[in-house]
């Protein structure tokens, strides 16, 4: 396995001890660019690669398709509880469900991140995977609103924390200078199955019914999280005890513009999520419109998938810098919302690629907004920040697709939208100002950041 030169701060050398010295070796100083390391001098090597290390992006992919990849379908259950078990409740009751299970996943990683660095992925993801599982073979036999609320929501919320948050986790063990590039890749993953699962089970819907459809679902995750578990493991010692809330973490004006950020962008993502298919119905266009367009928001820019504008960004960010990438993908996003979305949404035409290219930006900031968070903390602090960071931006999710939903029914389409847009602003503005603190309130353009 050949290793490269990644730094790390002083502060992460007097951590690693024992055990961590036969792996990683002082190497020279690196001060030619802004990175996260500030004013390091020590630098140690992360593997960077090598057959293990993409065993482990392999096994995130296969992981983050079962579960963000089923946080990308939830506008396909909401439309159709609508019409068939839950049809005599309105569209923001029905909202809370699928509000509620991306709510919980995010929430709870201020309590599993923690945990992953105290005891590492194998415990957490084998109990969080087996009960994923089985929340999906529940579902399928639930026909009331309570039984919906306590399986899919509950259940399935809370395991999936278990799942994701230690998948995200476990890859800043393995990549440091390219985790932009493994992330973007890993991430892929819920494109896949963000792009399948809807089509998946319209299909499924219409020959099996709901039982069987789930029961369906249950058996391809309990496939894809078996292999999972097989190949995701950590790689750096566990650290010891902490707090499952970091509030060191707002001293830092960088993590608080982030997390503020995240925060508008996870409304505007899943309320997307969400209510496309709605929308769809909204605007005349049809019940496989929304099926459609839910599969082609994760298909994204050339036939790729917004995996394949993930794995660029990704690629992009290691290059150009985390931020910087982020801060111009959310700019273009923003104007073609304005320019595209908003006065041209009732046009099957336009909508069809602009829900393309809504997913090649909402992809890059679902998996660069991680990798920021880790460019600005030491590696084996990632958990708790990453968890702290979601668990604040978990609110957004948790009012976005019902409170949505409600704009939709009341309001109309080009209002929804018109409100989308502007917290998609807020969040530019959030993430330039994250920049600015970055290089110590002096701007520069032409800076790796």
């Amino acid at each position: 396995m050949e290793l490269q030169n990644v730094p790390v701060t002083l502060e992460e050398q007097s951590h690693v001890s024992g055990s961590m010295s036969s792996i990683m070796e002082p190497l020279s100083h690196q001060n030619e660019e802004f990175n996260d390391t500030n004013d390091a001098s020590v630098a140690y090597s992360y593997p960077e690669g090598g057959s293990r290390a993409w065993i482990v992006v392999g096994g995130a992919c296969l992981t983050l398709a079962c579960t963000f990849g089923m946080m990308s379908t939830v506008g396909v259950l909401q439309t159709y509880w609508e019409k068939n078990q839950l049809r005599g409740y309105s569209s923001m009751t029905v909202g809370w469900i699928p509000s509620l299970f991306v709510f919980f996943n995010l929430m709870l990683g201020v309590q599993v991140g923690p945990l992953f660095d105290r005891y590492g992925p194998r415990l957490m993801m084998l109990i969080g995977s087996i009960s994923y599982t089985l929340s999906m073979f529940l579902l399928g036999s639930c026909t009331k609103y309570y039984q919906f609320m306590l399986c899919f929501s509950i259940l399935g919320g809370m395991s999936s924390a278990f799942i994701s948050t230690p998948t995200m986790a476990s890859l800043s063990h393995w990549f440091h200078r390219r985790r932009g590039t493994a992330t973007g890749i890993a991430m892929a993953g819920s494109s896949v199955g963000g792009t399948a699962f809807p089509i998946i089970l319209k299909f499924s819907l219409e020959k099996l019914g709901w039982g069987w459809s789930l029961r369906l679902m249950g058996f391809i995750f309990l496939s894809l999280l078996t292999i999972g578990n097989l190949c995701i493991k950590g790689r750096l010692p566990t650290a010891s005890q902490k707090s499952t809330f970091d509030f060191k973490c707002f001293s830092d004006a960088r993590f608080v513009w982030i997390t503020i950020g995240a925060f508008f962008t996870e409304i505007v993502l899943f309320a997307s999520l969400g209510l496309i298919p709605s929308y769809a119905l909204a605007q005349g266009f049809g019940s496989q419109t929304g099926f459609y367009c839910l599969a082609i928001f994760n298909i994204g820019l050339f036939n790729s998938g917004s995996g394949f504008g993930r794995w660029l960004s990704g690629l992009g960010s290691d290059h150009y810098g985390r931020f910087n990438t982020l801060a111009v993908v959310m700019v273009v996003t923003t104007i073609f919302i304005f320019v595209l979305w908003f006065p041209f949404g009732g046009y099957i035409g336009v909508f069809y690629p602009f829900v393309a290219t809504l997913g090649f930006g909402t992809g890059t900031i679902l998996s660069l907004t991680p990798v920021c968070v880790g460019q600005i903390c030491k590696t084996d602090d990632f958990g708790q920040w990453y968890g702290t960071c979601y668990f604040i931006a978990s609110f957004g999710t948790l009012v976005g697709i019902p409170v949505g939903a409600q704009l939709l029914e009341v309001a109309g389409p080009s209002r929804l939208v018109a409100c989308l847009g502007g917290f998609l602003g807020l969040a530019v503005l959030s993430f330039v100002m994250a920049r600015w603190s970055s290089l110590e309130y002096h701007w520069k353009w032409a800076i790796k950041v």
